[in-house]
């Protein structure tokens, strides 16, 4: 059977209200990889982090636009990008660190990234001062799906159970 890759692209104001809703679109994504609820549990938290940073220290809480794209490609394999045009990282290695933050006055914990490289396979950031920020991240669902199906296939049942 030949693998389909299925991308989304979506769009949404840098508003806190819309965190929640980038955790819902993502864990609607994923499903067809018939995920354990933990597996989506780490999606969504690794997306909430992003976002929360896009919008907290890209931003600065003054509004703009996050990009969220993922794909799944064959053999399980999701890519999730969240990108922001905003003030960018001056130091993305140090930005990386366990406790580092630069908003200690608003008790930010300074995991967001940490929280990130937990809860997904891989984590890579880009970043340019005046020019944002992109977050990318992996999680292979190797013990899920083997490829991706058209929706209609993947939904067809037997006497035995799914196909």
């Amino acid at each position: 059977m030949n693998s389909v890759k299925n991308e989304i692209y979506f769009e949404f104001d840098a508003v806190s209200e819309n965190e929640s809703l980038a955790r819902v679109v993502i864990a609607a994504f994923l499903t067809r990889l018939d995920p354990t609820v933990e597996q989506v549990e780490d999606v969504k938290t690794a997306v909430s982090e992003a976002v929360t940073n896009a919008i907290i220290h890209g931003y600065k809480e003054k509004g703009g636009k996050v990009v969220m794209q993922a794909s799944i490609s064959g053999g399980g394999v999701l890519e999730v990008h969240i990108c922001d045009t905003g003030v960018g990282i001056a130091d993305i290695k140090q930005a990386m660190q366990p406790l580092f933050t630069t908003d200690a006055d608003r008790e930010r914990s300074g995991m967001g990234f940490s929280f990130m490289e937990s809860f997904m396979d891989k984590v890579s950031v880009e970043s340019k001062l005046g020019e944002g920020t992109k977050v990318h991240m992996w999680k292979v669902f190797d013990d899920c799906a083997a490829e991706t199906q058209p929706l209609l296939q993947a939904a067809v049942w037997n006497s035995d159970g799914r196909l």
